[in-house]
């Protein structure tokens, strides 16, 4: 990965929805040499995918929770069985297996007070593997962003 790269990342981390010609002209390089390194980029697994960013309030979802979750068992199967369960709720976010303290911290998007219990009794309370969850409840994001710097 070269510094045209670098400038292309970054550039589409701010607004993916430029056009081949745009982005071509505010990182200093040919249309076609644009596209095919944003293709490279692509095929190479360096840009994922790419997504809109909704407003949780504008949608419903004004309810940020960070939750840790510790297992009784830590075994390979059991953490991967616990993420499997995670994956197929749209309201959690992020999950990553962390170390040390809880094995999991999650980051769940929801309505309200409500939609957080019926999902921590769905997921935590039903569980049989999950020992502890310890939820903190976001009064005001001041920072969100996405993009990673390169």
């Amino acid at each position: 990965m070269d510094e045209i790269d670098r400038r292309i990342l970054n550039a589409l981390q701010i607004d993916a929805s430029q056009t081949n010609a745009e982005l071509a002209a505010a990182v200093h390089v040919s249309p076609p040499t644009c596209l095919r390194r944003v293709k490279h980029l692509r095929e190479s697994g360096v840009i994922q995918r790419e997504v809109a960013i909704v407003a949780p309030e504008k949608v419903g979802a004004s309810l940020t929770a960070l939750v840790e979750i510790s297992l009784d068992v830590q075994a390979a199967e059991r953490m991967t069985a616990f993420e499997v369960l995670v994956a197929d709720e749209a309201v959690v976010l992020q999950c990553y297996r962390v170390a040390p303290g809880p094995d999991f911290v999650l980051v769940v998007q929801v309505a309200d007070m409500p939609a957080y219990h019926a999902l921590a009794h769905r997921l935590f309370a039903s569980h049989a593997n999950v020992r502890n969850v310890k939820a903190y409840f976001s009064t005001f994001r001041s920072k969100f962003e996405t993009r990673i710097a390169v």
